[in-house]
């Protein structure tokens, strides 16, 4: 029986498929917000203010003690446009759907799909929460035992949690707990596939990526101190006094003495030092820096707690990792940590062929032009997208 010619749509569906199937660490973030951007011919640039919960401080006694709403609000802005060029031909769409997916799409949508998520892994940057030891492979239950105790200190929703993360913790964590009380079926599926499955220790899937990032670290050696105590609620910035004219980089992640966490809801200390992220590169003038941080600093007496008390002149700043170093950034999140979107791009007219699909918050536009010049027909396959970390209090940095 003669084949049947496939449509545009049919093409499109498919590489949307072998796309979302390719994916991994964006697979698992928040998608819920794209309705958003389902408007015809989005662009880059467009940016939707995402809602964050309300916070408020529980009063005792019978008296009624009015509060302030606390809403918080974050952005996620429709950044990036990437796209990957094929060319095929009438008699290439007479074959089977199948077999035109295996030779012509997916050898190229895969890495449409790594490129994406290579971009979202960029994550790490905004996560001020961290466990392992700076140079040294995750190994053990141990540290995802603490990233889940930091998860949790946090107040975050149990599930769905994940964690993401390189080819050498991958291989590393398996040979470590491949003994450790797992059922059958998940010993059975790590040693005939080298990789993790789902529902280990309380993460509902632990996967592997080539697109964890690696961070190299800023080249702030020596003694670090706060040259001025933090007197301000809510500040996001802390004067640190450092040596000559040294680099801390966005991403570099710093505790401060006496500075503890607090749990969001009870505002009481964790006894964990509370870790600060660099939002942005910070290089001192004369050994003084001012380094823009999150999470923004709120003592306990505040409905929005992140630490038990201001950060004092002074106190010693110990900084995660060693100067001058790349390490990798495995993640460790909960969904709702990360919100990705995608836009509906603009379908053109008077071109050969043109189909935009949506599937699983996924929008992707593929459109085939004649090039009478060269007598091809190429074809390019977009997809439209934003991300942003929404709550990094609900994602973890797993340092390799």
């Amino acid at each position: 029986m003669a084949n049947s010619l496939l449509t545009i749509d049919m093409i499109t569906r498919k590489a949307l498929e072998i796309l979302e199937n390719n994916l991994v660490l964006t697979r698992n973030v928040n998608r819920q917000y794209d309705d958003s951007y389902a408007v015809e011919g989005a662009k880059i640039g467009t940016t939707l203010r995402i809602r964050l919960p309300d916070r408020a401080l529980v009063t005792d006694g019978a008296a009624l003690v009015a509060q302030d709403d606390n809403e918080q609000y974050t952005t996620l802005t429709v950044a990036s446009q990437k796209h990957i060029g094929v060319q095929f031909t009438t008699a290439e769409m007479t074959m089977q759907l199948d077999d035109f997916a295996e030779r012509v799409l997916k050898p190229r949508i895969s890495q449409l799909a790594a490129s994406i998520d290579a971009d979202v892994a960029n994550s790490y940057n905004s996560i001020f929460q961290s466990v392992g030891t700076p140079g040294t492979t995750p190994s053990t239950t141990s540290v995802l035992l603490g990233a889940q105790q930091k998860l949790n200190e946090a107040a975050a929703v149990m599930s769905p949690r994940f964690v993401t993360v390189n080819p050498a913790a991958n291989a590393a964590l398996i040979e470590g707990m491949k003994g450790l009380f797992n059922p059958v079926s998940t010993i059975s599926s790590q040693f005939k596939n080298g990789m993790f499955g789902e529902g280990i220790l309380g993460f509902d899937e632990l996967n592997m990526s080539q697109s964890v990032k690696q961070f190299t670290t800023g080249t702030r050696t020596g003694a670090h101190t706060v040259t001025t105590t933090v007197t301000t609620e809510g500040a996001t910035s802390i004067a640190i006094t450092g040596t000559g004219s040294q680099t801390i980089k966005k991403g570099d992640v710093f505790t401060v003495a006496n500075v503890y966490s607090v749990n969001p809801q009870t505002r009481e200390s964790t006894g964990s030092l509370q870790q600060f992220v660099a939002t942005a590169d910070a290089t001192a003038t004369a050994g003084a820096y001012t380094v823009n941080v999150a999470p923004a600093i709120y003592t306990s007496a505040h409905a929005l707690a992140t630490v038990d008390s201001f950060p004092q002149s002074g106190a010693a700043v110990t900084f995660l990792g060693a100067a001058s170093t790349q390490y990798p950034q495995n993640l460790v999140y909960h969904r709702d940590a990360i919100a990705f979107a995608t836009a509906d791009l603009l379908l053109p007219q008077g071109v050969d062929m043109a189909s935009r699909q949506v599937h699983n918050g996924i929008s992707m536009r593929v459109v085939r032009q004649y090039d009478i010049n060269n007598d091809r027909m190429p074809c390019r396959i977009d997809v439209l997208y934003g991300y942003s970390v929404i709550r990094p209090e609900m994602a973890v940095r797993l340092w390799g």
